[in-house]
């Protein structure tokens, strides 16, 4: 089973973070949430190139432990 994992996804959003939309996804794999969060804003930093107002991030779950979840839901 793969384990649990965070990635970050960079969000292009308009004024006051209105209508926001994923614009990428770091490559990297973070093994916490709080690791995940704690590379923000450097990452934030490095992806100041997309053409939005304003430029957030996420991090999200992935991983097999993740889509098990999914899957249970989708039968009950």
């Amino acid at each position: 089973m793969e384990p649990l994992f965070y990635v970050m996804a960079i969000m292009g959003c308009g004024d006051g973070q209105a209508a926001c939309a994923q614009a990428r996804v770091e490559t990297v794999q973070y093994r916490s949430i709080r690791e995940c969060q704690q590379a923000m804003p450097a990452v934030l930093a490095r992806n100041t190139d997309l053409d939005y107002p304003e430029v957030a991030a996420t991090c999200q779950a992935r991983g097999e432990r993740l889509a098990q979840a999914g899957h249970a839901r989708r039968r009950g």
